[in-house]
């Protein structure tokens, strides 16, 4: 690993750069720490859930929620570390990602291909110790996150968001599986089937305010290549398809099928409202972005504690 460190600067600049820069922060960045985190979230609703639904106990699944939970990160990690190996030429265009370690020198592709790879095989390993349909979900997330989606769609076609959302998609799946085998439950195809339709309006919102950036590294987002209007309407078309899959919710709870549903109606009106009333596209696709966040973190934090309650409780 590399500082790439000029000889001639003073010496408060340098410890200021190596505090910047320092090991910690350069591996955080180069497996996405917040991805991880965030991803996490709805692998614990998966597997909460799961536990809810199959009467389990907490206290008898403690080892699994460990390993899915240790297993999940490391996997969604190595994922992101090979992401960055592949896209390192197109971060080094865009403002936003020009600063990642595999981009700066300070990560090499050699090293963080190797993290990739030890990262995926130890966190695939400790799925299995929960169980090897989790073990096999972990690979399935990250085989599509990295070949279907780095690989080949993210650079040839608008439909990319599409493709990386399956992937985006699998861990509720992972978590569920740590502690149940019976994966046709409505309830987690809902978690599941909103999970992907989630990612379209986020990432379309996204998209948007870094137009500029996707447009500079070529790549085909839907904002760049088919326009603001065409987005628009795009996402209006799956904040619809969220609304229907509320009613997935049903089989578990008309309580969370409600809140879903709430969220779902409110993300549409304001998509729609705030289009028409805000001349600024970045404003809107902002307020987008932001209750994309809202709506997620909401959804299932809802389905992790009335999971939860169900389980210590015995709520059946």
């Amino acid at each position: 690993m590399e500082q790439n460190l000029k000889t001639d600067q003073n010496p408060q600049t340098v410890e200021e750069t190596i505090e910047k820069h320092s090991l910690s922060n350069v591996l955080a960045q180069t497996v996405k720490t917040g991805i991880i985190k965030s991803n996490l979230i709805p692998m614990w609703a998966g597997l909460a859930l799961g536990m809810y639904k199959n009467k389990m106990t907490l206290l008898d699944n403690i080892p699994e929620i460990i390993f899915a939970t240790i297993g999940s990160a490391l996997v969604i990690g190595a994922a992101g570390a090979f992401n960055n190996v592949y896209d390192r030429d197109i971060d080094a265009i865009m403002p936003r990602t020009k600063n990642r370690p595999t981009v700066t020198g300070e990560m090499s592709a050699k090293s963080t291909l190797i993290l990739a790879i030890v990262m995926l095989i130890v966190g695939l390993g400790v799925l299995a110790l929960a169980s090897p349909l989790a073990a096999l979900f972990g690979f399935i997330g990250v085989f599509l996150y990295v070949v279907p989606y780095t690989m080949w769609t993210k650079r040839r076609t608008i439909y990319n968001t599409e493709v990386g959302s399956i992937s985006g998609a699998v861990p509720p799946l992972i978590g569920w599986a740590a502690v149940s085998s019976d994966i046709t439950h409505p309830a987690l195809m809902g978690l599941f089937f909103v999970m992907v339709i989630w990612q379209m309006p986020h990432f379309y919102a996204i998209a948007i305010r870094k137009h500029a950036d996707y447009e500079a590294a070529n790549v085909p987002m839907l904002p760049v290549v088919k326009g603001m209007r065409r987005t628009y309407y795009q996402t209006n078309f799956y904040l619809i398809l969220l609304i229907l899959s509320s009613f997935l919710f049903g089989s578990l709870s008309m309580g969370i099928m409600l809140v879903a549903l709430i969220l779902s109606v409110a993300w549409l009106v304001m998509s729609i409202y705030g289009y028409h009333s805000n001349t600024d596209q970045g404003k809107w696709a902002t307020k987008m972005f932001v209750f994309s966040l809202f709506h997620m973190t909401i959804l299932f934090s809802t389905v992790i504690i009335y999971s939860l309650a169900g389980v210590i409780f015995k709520l059946y």
